[in-house]
């Protein structure tokens, strides 16, 4: 019965790594773009009137270039966890900063 246990234990792991990396960072990744998108204003519109839209909003891209950051973070951090597991390493996150140690 134990087992079972086990079984499910992991399961929801998994689960949980694959919607936060698999989908989670997509997700992110469209935050971004649609952060910078709302900080940019209404340029690219040009209403019947001819006046163009709102005007740009500096708290969006300051929000859409963190969103790609973390994104960018994240990715940096799965190549460096896979060189390192390559060459019989691993990655330790005891400091402040992520650092390459042996097993």
């Amino acid at each position: 019965m134990h087992n079972l246990g086990f079984a499910l234990d992991g399961a929801w792991r998994v689960l949980l790594a694959g919607l936060l990396l698999g989908a989670g960072l997509p997700a992110l990744f469209t935050l971004g773009v649609r952060s910078l998108a709302w900080g940019g204003g209404g340029d690219a519109e040009v209403h019947e009137t001819g006046v163009t839209g709102p005007t740009p909003r500096p708290l969006g891209t300051a929000l859409g270039w963190v969103c790609f950051g973390v994104v960018l973070l994240a990715v940096v951090l799965g190549i460096a966890f896979i060189v390192a597991s390559g060459f019989g390493k691993t990655i330790s996150f005891a400091d402040v900063f992520p650092t390459i140690v042996d097993k």
